[in-house]
């Protein structure tokens, strides 16, 4: 497999291959200076009914807003005093921390609109004093301690791939911070086959650790959307759920143990296969969004490499009949691998934007069918061929009960070749004045048509725009026995005035709404900065209580990730 891509400043990137890239998807000048590669033109990723369809919904008309060039991005001058710096150096070696401005402006931020948003408008305020990376364990619990006791803040850097402001480092004390990229400690450092178990570095991303793993016949079978850039160490930080979670488990599920370094000490999280010591404090690390420390190492549950893969599509008349369909199969433990229902809006998108067999595969069967959009679902199994073609068949019967019309297998294995491409469209749809953003929710079957709805209206009130209103579109993306997640991707026309502000709004509207209709806070994205004003509604005020005294007596001075997660 080859080496995966770098995410760049601005967004996803599309360089044109793998070793082309650097940090801002194009390359280092001969000065040393960061060289943007230009995005593709709009009339190359999206066919001209897809534009059409933009501008009639939207009221939109395409024009070019690109973002300031690299060298123009503002960055304040690093405010780590010389003694800190020194310091550090000998803890981790000069080589280890780094002040140069290419390696504060790659740490700076993460991928959320308003991230991008203001890299675009050259606002790099948000990023690191210095980047520091540790190799161990050992390295990385005496970096903290050296932090605490200078008064120093640190935030965790992985894959840089958190829309929530996880990378934010607000501190309300204006602290000065670094970055702690953990690239260094990426590697496998066992593999358990008897007991399905990988022992890993934070700092490995996913395809790497599948290429490693698949020597042994083993996989770890968790595929986010920002699989080809995350790491291991953010996927447990933050409680991610892979595009087969619905099948496999979230990363929750598949961390059997880790160790977490943090300024008063180290702590070996996890015994498997399973203990009943007391409360599980494993469960105090997985989603602490290094608010609490770091971790250093993880001990992960793997499985054998599906024999087979088989996606296909359906199609559902109504959003209302898909999710019924949805809930019978759970109801009945059918539920497969994948599943990713998709609403009207989203599918008639998908109609427009897509292309290949796949796309016309969809076509030609809707027409077949006498149906003009209605809902595709997607549906995939992977595992041992009699358990696959068991578990399809058992499911197909539920899903022809439930109405339901298959599309092919055409549709189901088109979406899984190209599932990781979505990410890819944002940089060029927001170069032609689109705001583009998504959240996602999970909610119990009973409430998720009133969280679907809420959503939906909100965003289109505070979005809406000269009569127009914004394209939101929504698709279910992991099933449970007692409900499902929702995912929400919303396009409008932006505002060049104010873009910020528009989306700030929105966004509180559409938190506002789900969280009154019954939905959580984050189903997979976390908490970071953007969602801890609303944590204490989630769980209770003794709750935060209860994770302020672990933080205080973990990290005393308060040092680790300050910007996320614990409201003011």
């Amino acid at each position: 497999m080859p080496e995966q891509p770098r995410l760049t400043i601005q967004g996803w990137g599309r360089p044109t291959s793998p070793r082309d890239a650097t940090v801002t998807g194009g390359r280092e000048g001969d000065d040393g200076t960061l060289e943007l590669a230009p995005f593709p033109d709009l009339a190359e990723v999206l066919p001209k009914a897809a534009r059409r369809h933009l501008t009639k919904e939207l009221g939109w008309t395409q024009r070019p807003t690109p973002p300031v060039p690299v060298s123009e991005i503002r960055l304040a001058p690093s405010r780590l005093a010389e003694d800190c710096r020194q310091r550090l150096g000998e803890l981790l070696g000069e080589e280890h921390v780094r002040t140069d401005r290419a390696s504060r402006l790659e740490h700076a931020g993460g991928k959320s609109y308003l991230d991008l948003l203001r890299r675009r408008e050259g606002d790099a305020s948000d990023a690191p004093d210095a980047v520091v990376t540790p190799g161990s364990t050992e390295e990385t619990a005496a970096l903290l301690a050296l932090c605490s006791e200078l008064g120093v803040v640190v935030v965790p850097f992985g894959g840089g791939t958190s829309v929530v402001g996880g990378l934010s480092g607000v501190d309300a004390d204006d602290r000065p911070s670094v970055s702690v990229d953990l690239g260094r400690m990426a590697s496998v450092r066992s593999v358990d086959v008897p007991s399905s178990l990988v022992t890993v570095g934070p700092g490995m991303r996913g395809p790497a650790l599948e290429q490693r793993l698949e020597r042994d016949g083993l996989t770890l079978g968790h595929l986010p959307q920002s699989w080809e850039f995350a790491t291991l160490g953010g996927y447990a930080a933050t409680r991610s759920a892979g595009q087969a979670s619905t099948g496999v488990g979230r990363f929750d599920d598949l961390v059997a143990g880790l160790t977490l370094a943090t300024p008063s000490g180290v702590l070996e999280l996890g015994h498997p296969p399973a203990s009943a010591a007391g409360p599980d404090l494993l469960s105090l690390a997985l989603g602490s969004e290094g608010a609490l420390g770091i971790i250093t190492e993880l001990r992960l549950r793997v499985r054998p490499r599906p024999r087979t893969r088989d996606y296909e599509g359906w199609s559902f008349r109504s959003w209302a009949a898909g999710l019924a369909g949805l809930q019978r199969l759970a109801r009945h433990d059918l539920l497969p691998d994948v599943v990713r229902l998709s609403d009207p809006d989203e599918t008639r998108a998908n109609l427009l934007m897509a292309s290949g067999p796949g796309a016309r595969a969809l076509r030609g069967a809707l027409r077949a069918r006498r149906r003009s959009g209605g809902c595709l679902l997607v549906v995939g199994w992977e595992g041992l061929p009699p358990l696959v073609r068991a578990r399809r068949r058992a499911a197909a019967s539920v899903l022809r009960e439930s109405r339901a019309a298959r599309v092919g297998s055409r549709v189901g294995e088109s979406w899984r070749k190209h599932r990781f491409g979505a990410p890819y469209l944002r940089d060029s749809l927001m170069d032609a004045g689109l705001l583009v953003e998504t959240l996602e929710t999970a909610a119990t079957w009973t409430a998720l048509p009133a969280v679907y709805d809420a959503v939906r209206g909100a965003l289109q009130e505070s979005l809406g725009r000269r009569g127009r209103t914004p394209l939101v579109m929504s698709h279910v993306s992991h099933g449970y026995p007692t409900g499902a997640s929702l995912y929400v991707t919303v396009l409008a026309d932006r505002d060049d005035d104010l873009p910020i502000q528009q989306w700030l709004l929105a966004k509180r509207a559409a938190t506002d709404a789900l969280v009154a209709a019954g939905g959580t806070l984050t189903h997979h994205h976390a908490v970071g900065a953007d969602h801890r004003p609303w944590l204490e509604r989630e769980i209770g005020p003794l709750g935060v209580d209860v994770l302020r005294a672990v933080k205080q007596r973990l990290d005393p001075r308060g040092i680790c990730n300050p910007g996320v997660l614990l409201p003011d």
